[in-house]
């Protein structure tokens, strides 16, 4: 029987993608593990695969479509099969964490959808797209639909749409300060000749999303140190000379890796999350690193950094901003991170402020290693290399002075470098 090609979820948040290019055509064989397609997700542009055998019977979805979650791109025909014209109605899978069906078929809702979907009202308010949930929860916490912006497929109301929405049960701000209303959105003005107007891509829209989730509901707070790296240039330097023409050259940003890793062992109070009524701490120090793409960035993981040698991380991190660049991550190894660094001294930054990654508790803020003057332990001004680190906190799990104290771990290991070549 025909096998049909869904869209798969490649993230963990992921709730729709972009397929940017096809890489079969009609007719062609492919076997389990053959790469189908380019898809944008949330967080990266990634291969889809096939999970069965056959020959390409039809192509349902065009470059460049974005389509939900379990939309039907293509379907793999066995010899003698015919492929449909359309893909088939019905086949619609839940997507995980909203408790919401994701639409069938081609990525269009059936004309009963459309019709259950359509909330029509009266006066001078125009038609509402909303999901069967959101309209259900919408009626419970007497919600105006009309005054929501969905997110959903086609701008339908989803769930999500709803979380905060003031409801005729909850308490109206009026009450308290009549004169205070929630400020609007600014928006840019209109685009004028020789403005360019980029749309969003799924990368960009998530990134934005989390961001702003980051900076709006976790309490941050920033501290500073700056440490010497003359210790570390030298130790660098002497280990790539003694590797000779090796490819596996060390790098600053594998020993700041290591030492980050390292410091979070001694001080594993920064390893954390927070989970409501709960503060969880890891056991394991899942590293994330932060890889810029010209699109914006990604953090695959380094797991169980604290085990790993300085060399095993030198080359699982190169290997991982490789294949991100070549798009040949797969999705796994972007969850489960319980650190992140960011290391922008390669871009001649000296100092700057991260937003923490959710749902870790603190990351780091590398600057470049710069030559200036210092006061010397005799009260002497000389020649220092120096390097300026930050780490942004959540204040629920991470107070100051658990703070200073895992930079003050992280301080000492790069200032003796050698104590963490193992």
């Amino acid at each position: 029987m025909p096998n049909f090609v869904q869209m798969p979820k490649l993230s963990d948040t992921m709730t729709e993608g972009t397929l940017l290019k096809w890489l079969v055509e009609v007719g062609d064989k492919v076997d389990v593990g053959d790469p189908l397609a380019e898809v944008e997700t949330d967080k990266a542009t990634m291969e889809m695969v096939a999970f069965d055998e056959g020959t390409v019977g039809a192509l349902y979805v065009t470059a460049g479509t974005k389509t939900p979650l379990g939309a039907t791109l293509a379907v793999l025909l066995e010899e003698g099969e015919d492929a449909p014209d359309q893909p088939p109605a019905g086949g619609d899978i839940p997507i995980e964490g909203s408790g919401e069906p994701a639409a069938s078929g081609g990525g269009e809702p059936a004309p009963a959808e459309v019709a259950q979907n359509t909330q029509e009202t009266t006066g001078n308010t125009a038609r509402v797209k909303a999901s069967p949930l959101a309209r259900k929860i919408a009626s419970a916490e007497n919600i105006d639909l009309s005054a929501i912006t969905g997110s959903g497929p086609g701008g339908r109301i989803v769930k999500r749409d709803l979380q905060g929405a003031p409801g005729g049960t909850a308490p109206k701000v009026a009450a308290v300060s009549p004169n205070i209303t929630a400020p609007a959105a600014v928006r840019p003005g209109p685009a004028a000749a020789g403005d360019q107007r980029v749309a969003l891509s799924s990368m960009r829209a998530i990134i934005a999303e989390r961001l702003l989730a980051s900076k709006t509901q976790i309490p941050h707070f920033y501290l500073h140190v700056e440490l010497d790296a003359e210790p570390l240039m030298v130790l660098l330097k002497q280990a790539n000379v003694a590797a000779g023409e090796k490819s596996n050259k060390l790098t600053i940003n594998d020993v700041i890796l290591k030492a980050a890793a390292s410091a979070a062992v001694a001080e594993p109070r920064v390893n954390a999350s927070f989970d409501g009524d709960a503060i969880i701490q890891y056991a394991q120090v899942n590293l994330s690193v932060a890889i810029a793409l010209d699109d914006g960035l990604v953090t695959p993981v380094i797991r169980s950094a604290q085990d790993k040698s300085l060399l095993e991380i030198s080359i699982a991190v190169k290997d991982m901003a490789q294949r991100a660049r070549s798009k040949k991550l797969s999705p796994d190894e972007f969850s489960g991170g319980t650190l992140t660094v960011s290391n922008l001294g390669a871009y001649g930054i000296n100092s700057f402020d991260a937003i923490i990654n959710p749902p870790q508790s603190v990351i780091l803020s590398i600057g470049g290693i710069v030559k200036k003057p210092v006061v010397d332990s005799e009260g002497k001004i000389v020649a220092g290399t120096r390097m300026d680190v930050g780490i942004s906190c959540d204040h629920r799990v991470v107070d100051g002075a658990v703070g200073a104290s895992y930079l003050a771990e992280f301080k000492k290991r790069i200032e003796n470098p050698a104590s963490i070549l193992l």
